[in-house]
């Protein structure tokens, strides 16, 4: 009989608090409760979703304190808080569906957000039509429905207008998930508000060292000398632009589509007394038009927002803005090397972000090529982009309480789910992290680069100023 497969059963002494999930141990366990139909239907559904086999890294709470497949002590425990959550989370046969119902409370994961995500590959495999046969969909259809009315605080959808990937577009898309809030974004991020892949030594290295590792991983590989210009397309909150500014001497421009960047960064510039020598402005690169030309150009995590139709424009764009024997350092979120269980539709797209566009590396380097770039150099960060977002996930559930404040639970759920699906992606290698250098050669051919990767690893190329 199925119920024999769930023992032990064991109930928590009260509800959990889903406020505080996330961050705090295993509830403690009295006695045993009764198996009620819904729950025991409830355990057969999580029977079939696993194949039969229960889950490596996860085990299952339910609204009542029943365990499946039993209270064993795992990295994650999902937390089914209401009778209907199943259903809630399987009746449309989506990962959007499974979101929104994280999204509506009707499920928490305890502990490591990461492992859970066991569920979501289960679910992109067993989920492929068996939602839509009659057997299944009557047993859902069997769970209750939710009482309630869904949140009236859960608006966090992406409406754009315009032609996708249009210089108009791109601006709503930007702002839609860069000017949630600056202080939201503070209480996770490194001290320089670096939104982007970290440069671990080891797993041990703290976000903070890796941060400053990865910006000298950049500015070494661009070659930067004392009063080179800079161009940084996408300068998020300048940590970039400062750094290679007071450590490598150089005049660095930055330019962005959001206004809390904007703003950010120019309160840093005057804190730091850098206004000769650091410059922001709010524009789309597409708007550039400089009379004097740059050494040196940098785009970090912005490419996934400028659409693979939109390639040839962007790296001929960057090329008109740089002098010959100029390079370009393009870092940015691709496909990686393994295909997702499930490639329905999409959560970070409709919550996230809007119109973001990843592609296969060897797309981006084809087109850069055909711009007339030289492909010097591409290194995938793809570990080090999964310790990121650990970092990131653990900090943002410390400091749970004062998200909520700033910006409310639905986005603060919205971001722990992101972040910690983006983990699991590029564990997985369902996503990459490349760094592309790129040369614009002279006119006799020269790239001007170094000759040797050791040459952009020298330490003494770092320039106090």
């Amino acid at each position: 009989m199925i119920l024999d497969l769930y023992s032990p059963r064991v109930a928590t002494e009260s509800a959990p608090d889903s406020s505080n999930l996330g961050r705090r141990n295993q509830p403690a366990l009295s006695d045993p409760v009764e198996i009620d139909p819904v729950t025991e239907l409830t355990l057969h559904l999580l029977e079939i979703v696993a194949g039969g086999i229960p889950f490596r890294c996860l085990n299952v709470r339910l609204w009542n304190g029943v365990y499946w497949p039993n209270a064993k002590p795992k990295p994650a425990t999902l937390v089914l808080n209401r009778p209907s959550a199943l259903k809630e989370m399987l009746e449309g046969g989506s990962e959007v569906g499974v979101a929104e119902a994280y999204l509506h409370g009707a499920f928490d994961v305890e502990g490591d957000m990461v492992a859970a995500f066991e569920l979501a590959d289960l679910l992109g495999i067993q989920t492929r039509g068996w939602t839509q046969t009659l057997s299944v969909a009557a047993l859902l259809h069997r769970l209750p429905s939710r009482p309630d009315e869904k949140s009236n605080e859960f608006n966090r959808l992406a409406s754009l207008k315009g032609t996708r990937n249009s210089v108009s577009r791109d601006r709503q898309a930007v702002r839609f998930h860069y000017d949630v809030s600056n202080d939201f974004y503070r209480l996770w991020l490194d001290p320089r508000m670096v939104y982007s892949c970290a440069y671990f030594e080891n797993a041990e290295t703290d976000l903070e060292k890796a941060q400053v590792r990865k910006l000298d991983h950049i500015c070494r590989k661009l070659d930067l000398q004392p009063g080179e210009r800079l161009l940084d397309v996408g300068c998020g909150w300048g940590g970039l632009l400062i750094h290679a500014a007071t450590q490598y001497g150089v005049r660095a421009d930055g330019i962005t589509l959001s206004q809390n960047q904007l703003e950010w960064v120019q309160r840093l510039i005057e804190e730091k007394g850098l206004q000769d020598r650091v410059t922001v402005r709010l524009a789309d690169y597409r708007e550039m038009d400089n009379e004097e030309l740059y050494d040196k150009a940098v785009s970090v995590g912005m490419v996934e927002h400028v659409g693979r139709k939109n390639f040839g424009v962007y790296f001929r764009q960057i090329s008109k803005l740089l002098k010959p024997g100029g390079l370009f350092l393009n870092h940015g979120i691709g496909e990686g090397p393994v295909r997702r269980p499930n490639e329905g539709e999409c959560f970070i797209e409709r919550y996230v972000f809007p119109d973001s566009d990843l592609v296969q590396i060897g797309q981006m380097t084809e087109a850069a090529e055909k711009s007339a770039w030289e492909v010097r150099d591409v290194e995938s960060l793809r570990e080090h982009y999964a310790l990121t977002l650990r970092h990131w996930v653990r900090r943002l559930e410390s400091h749970h309480d004062e998200a909520v404040r700033e910006v409310g639970e639905t986005v603060y759920r919205i971001w722990r789910l992101y972040m910690a699906g983006s983990a699991h992606g590029f564990d997985r290698g369902y996503l990459s992290v490349y760094q592309t250098l790129l040369a614009k050669l002279t006119p006799e051919g020269d790239s001007r680069a170094p000759l040797t990767r050791e040459g952009w690893y020298d330490a003494s190329k770092k320039f106090q100023a």
